[in-house]
């Protein structure tokens, strides 16, 4: 049989309970999965001064291929998403700027320095969204930015912050889709620290600071990203959740979510329901951390497919920004992007294809028994099938054929250089 009939017959089965797949379909054409363009360089970037990766980041690995310029990024990145389908959102980091050759400070950066990942995103109707980069930098060598006692240093950074949003402005006026602009910074102390309230203090205020600048709503949505730990963090993080999630509400800002930012046996889909009964919205970056914040490729397990359940289940798609965020340099890293992002999509359709409402009354009703039974008897559905037709409808490859694209590429593009 071919996907086609496949899928016509995956599709009655689902339809017995309910369940319109062509609608479903239509729907997940509608997600965009904002993709991190820092898998393509193992977070390099492009300055002219270029300081070692640093704030808690490490990226393992040497396989070829790795972009080295911004010409050779876009190029990798339009590679993986010709794999991938759907219509998408690129995530930039500041230290991503093009100044053609000039040592521009990053709190002196502007919309120019952008604009041609502007027009390129532009000529493939994509958003973009943006990081300001407040690691791998001389002034973040101590492991503090924002909070740090220094106020040279931290006016700095604030100052970065603040142009960090109106380059996400300018993406926004310019791709007619609002940019988020996410502030993430790795501060925080290797040992016990004698006082966690005066840093935060200071964290807070300088948050008070960059966003007391003026910045289009329409154009721009903000965002603030905690963390547990990082290498040289391990004792305290000044932006821990608690923090984050109160200053997000207090300020009507969007709390991000990453899912290597927690206790290993805290679950981020268990926050999602929670958090959206007090805020319109939320963003996240999903990785996969395998015993610490170590940003693995994406993969289809359970935590992920209950992060899709949550979004979906909760009428939630319009109200949680999908953004990823992972570096693997051991693989071939348009694979990478490929896998994590056909996993994300993957695991939305496998939380539309269940009978939700119904599993839903079943819980109302007490009935645990046919619940578990049917949460159980779903994971063999032929779900394969549904999503197979999905990739032929939008004309990318089907099943692993993708890897064969890749290798080609691999061969005539990324071993030469």
């Amino acid at each position: 049989m071919d996907v086609k009939q496949q899928f016509e017959l995956a599709k009655k089965e689902y339809e017995q309970w309910g369940i319109d797949v062509e609608q479903r379909l239509e729907l997940l054409k509608t997600i965009p999965i904002s993709i991190h363009c820092w898998q393509g360089d193992d977070v390099s970037g492009f300055e002219v001064a270029k300081s070692e990766l640093s704030g808690g980041i490490d990226v393992t690995g040497n396989y070829p291929g790795k972009a080295k310029t911004p010409e050779q990024l876009r190029q990798d990145i339009d590679k993986a998403l010709s794999l991938i389908p759907g219509k998408h959102r690129i995530n930039l980091h500041a230290i991503y700027a093009e100044t053609d050759g000039e040592v521009v400070e990053r709190n002196q950066l502007e919309p120019k320095h952008f604009q041609k990942w502007v027009e390129w995103a532009k000529e493939r109707g994509l958003g973009l969204d943006f990081n300001p980069t407040l690691f791998s930098h001389e002034k973040a060598a101590d492991g503090l930015t924002l909070s740090h006692p220094d106020e040279e240093i931290r006016n700095y950074w604030i100052e970065h912050c603040i142009a960090s949003r109106k380059i996400g402005e300018y993406f926004g006026k310019e791709l007619g889709t609002p940019c988020l602009t996410n502030i993430w910074i790795p501060d925080g102390y290797k040992d016990t620290p004698s006082d966690r309230l005066t840093p935060r203090k200071r964290l807070k205020d300088s948050l008070d600071k960059i966003f007391a600048v003026d910045i289009d709503e329409k154009c721009n949505i903000d965002a603030v990203e905690s963390k547990l730990f990082g290498i040289g963090s391990e004792s305290f993080v000044v932006g821990s959740h608690e923090f984050y999630l109160g200053y997000a509400l207090k300020n009507n800002k969007l709390c991000l979510l990453d899912t290597g930012h927690y206790h290993p046996t805290e679950a981020v889909s268990n926050k999602i329901s929670a958090m959206l009964l007090y805020s319109e919205k939320l963003a996240l970056h999903v990785s996969r951390p395998v015993r610490w914040d170590s940003d693995h490729v994406v993969t289809f397990d359970d935590e992920l497919k209950e992060i899709a359940l949550e979004i979906v289940r909760n009428d939630a798609i319009d109200d949680v920004m999908i953004g990823l965020d992972f570096f693997d340099a051991s693989i071939n890293r348009i694979a990478a992007w490929t896998i994590g992002t056909r996993n994300m999509i993957k695991a939305l359709l496998y939380a539309m294809l269940l009978p939700n409402e119904y599993l839903k009354q079943l819980q109302e009703k007490g009935d645990f028994t046919e619940r578990l039974a049917l949460l159980e008897e779903f994971k063999s559905y032929p779900f394969g099938a549904i999503w197979n037709y999905y990739c032929e409808m939008m004309d990318v490859p089907v099943k692993e054929t993708w890897l064969q694209d890749v290798k080609s590429y691999e061969q005539e593009v990324l071993s030469k250089r």
